[in-house]
């Protein structure tokens, strides 16, 4: 540590904490009043570079460097100063990275480690410089450039701010992350510092400066629109000074109407929703919540008018008729077992009258088949028998199914 450097720079800011006022005055208004001051104060502010005089016999003013501090501090609207030297940076933070690798490499580390602090400083430097630049721009953009009055003021500002972001957009072309890549080499921090973090901070400085460039082509255009207008408005003004009895004629009593307003009525076009406008987005749900919601009270309603008697059935005899349509199916697999010859389900169904539905007892017979295991299901071959459907093409109605051995 240099200790001279460390006794100026506490001389500094204890020359800014007593003199505070001295330096916002001069921040507001311009200059300095020498006659407020001893020569003291200002000689000592003067020889910490506070202060300066631009030529002989102009009053004093703060340093540019202060200045600049104290409005990106203050975040002062009036600050429109973009720093776009980006390529000084670059090649600053390329030359230190070579006397880093070098001092490595020699095995000065003491040395290397005070150069990548070095490197360190100017990357975060440059990213707080793009950080900075972008949120200048914003500011002035989100107030539209409210700090001047008048519309060609503003206009004048656009522009200003516009040839600032082609600056900047021509500054990041500039950053070559190949030849960055290529210097980073195999070194970890290097590689964090000029790949990650500053390809990081271009990306979101290119991101909103496209953003900005938009946003100020808008608003160039509105505020030529405004001019159009204030300037019409102006011309008309000045026609009524100077024709003071001046009085709108009854257009429609004449018979060459102009032009300006032989303009039929509008006719009221045929009511459509669309569906791809956002702004009416919440109409719309609102209007489908209500749809929905007496449709369901209708439904209940309906429902309720319809609505069949309740009727208790006895579980026990669901469960013992469903264990008998499963006893019968067992009882049809051992039948074709024991006869050795292929049966039909319905012949069997006819042979032992059974009482169930055919349309279930083939339901079921086919559900027993496919539930066997896989080794049984092997001594069994099923073979489906019926007609196409006669209606629609591709359906195949199942009349009767056969088992047999294979």
């Amino acid at each position: 540590m240099n200790y001279n450097l460390k006794k100026a720079g506490s001389s500094l800011l204890n020359a800014l904490s007593n003199h505070s006022e001295l330096v916002m005055e001069a921040y507001f208004s311009g200059s300095i009043n020498e006659a407020d001051y001893t020569p003291k104060v200002i000689n000592n502010l003067l020889d910490l570079k506070v202060i300066w005089r631009p030529e002989n016999e102009r009053q004093l003013r703060l340093r540019p460097a202060l200045r600049t501090l104290l409005e990106e501090s203050l975040q002062d609207e009036n600050n429109r100063q973009i720093d776009a030297n980006i390529g000084s940076s670059l090649v600053s933070i390329k030359t230190q990275a070579e006397h880093y690798k070098e001092a490595l490499n020699a095995g000065r580390f003491k040395e290397a480690e005070s150069m990548l602090s070095d490197v360190t400083e100017r990357v975060y430097s440059l990213t707080d410089m793009l950080a900075t630049n972008v949120r200048l721009l914003w500011s002035r953009i989100s107030n539209e450039f409210g700090y001047v009055a008048t519309v060609d003021a503003k206009i004048r500002e656009n522009e200003l701010a516009q040839s600032q972001v082609s600056e900047l957009l021509n500054q990041l072309s500039m950053f070559q992350f190949d030849q960055l890549s290529d210097i980073s080499g195999s070194h970890r921090e290097l590689r964090h510092l000029l790949v990650v973090t500053l390809q990081s901070s271009f990306a979101h400085c290119t991101q909103e400066l496209s953003l900005a460039q938009a946003k100020l082509i808008d608003l160039l255009g509105r505020f030529r629109e405004f001019k159009g207008r204030t300037r019409l408005l102006k011309g008309f003004v000045l026609h009524l000074e100077q024709n003071p009895s001046f009085a709108p004629q009854n257009y429609s009593t004449m018979s060459n109407v102009p032009a300006l307003f032989n303009v039929a009525e509008n006719t009221i076009a045929a009511a459509a929703i669309d569906v791809n406008n956002v702004e009416q987005e919440q109409s719309l749900l609102e209007v489908m919540s209500n749809i929905k919601h007496v449709n369901r009270q209708r439904d209940t309603r309906t429902n309720l008018n319809n609505a069949s008697p309740l009727t208790m059935q006895d579980e026990n005899a669901i469960e013992l008729q469903e264990s008998l349509l499963k006893s019968e199916v067992d009882a049809f697999f051992c039948a074709v077992i024991d006869s050795g010859t292929n049966q039909t389900a319905l012949d069997y169904y006819k042979a032992k009258n059974l009482d169930f539905d055919p349309e279930v007892w083939l339901y079921q017979v086919i559900g027993g088949f496919h539930g066997l295991p896989e080794q049984d299901k092997s001594y069994f071959a099923l073979e489906t028998r019926g007609v196409p459907d006669p209606v629609f093409s591709g359906n195949f109605v199942i009349t009767d199914i056969e088992i047999g051995l294979q």
